[in-house]
């Protein structure tokens, strides 16, 4: 675990228990980095509800519910499916916030449109909010870890965004 991931992680979670709001993860490229991130914290379990890891695309539909057409027509690397992604944790979960990422972590797996390094992470509470990384190749472990401190960024933003659960 980083410094920077720990410390996001106690920002997030000391935001959201003031708030009493709940966290759910659904997690591809990252493989329960962000879940771990935040778990990590001590009294974390009074906010985070649970993790998803949705490798497969398989994963993704049974597990959260993201339809296999949908991944079929715009790859499991695509904002469609990280907002579908983030929508199907809330809803298993019934949390207040999810966050999801789905990406190309490297070193191979990438193509001309959908290169290593590019990520989607899409946070969900009362509004969606998707954003495209594109990393570069700075290694495996370098995509997942700037890709999870990201995620943690977002969830820090919709937790303090106004309104209700």
């Amino acid at each position: 675990m980083t410094p920077a991931l720990h410390d996001k992680a106690s920002q997030l979670v000391a935001l959201c228990k003031a708030r009493k709001l709940t966290i759910t993860t659904a997690e591809s490229c990252t493989g329960g980095l962000v879940a771990a991130a935040i778990t990590s914290v001590s009294g974390s379990s009074e906010v985070f509800e649970r993790g998803f890891v949705t490798y497969s695309d398989e994963a993704k539909t049974e597990m959260i519910g993201v339809n296999a057409a949908l991944i079929a027509k715009h790859g499991a690397v695509s904002e469609e499916t990280a907002r579908a992604m983030a929508e199907g944790a809330q809803r298993a979960a019934k949390a207040d916030i999810a966050v999801a990422v789905t990406g190309i972590a490297g070193p191979t797996g990438g193509s001309p449109s959908k290169p290593v390094g590019l990520v989607f992470i899409a946070t969900a509470r009362s509004a969606m909010l998707c954003r495209e990384f594109r990393f570069g190749n700075p290694g495996r472990e370098a995509v997942r870890v700037q890709s999870a401190l990201e995620a943690l960024k977002m969830l820090l933003d919709q937790a303090a965004a106004g309104g209700g659960p």
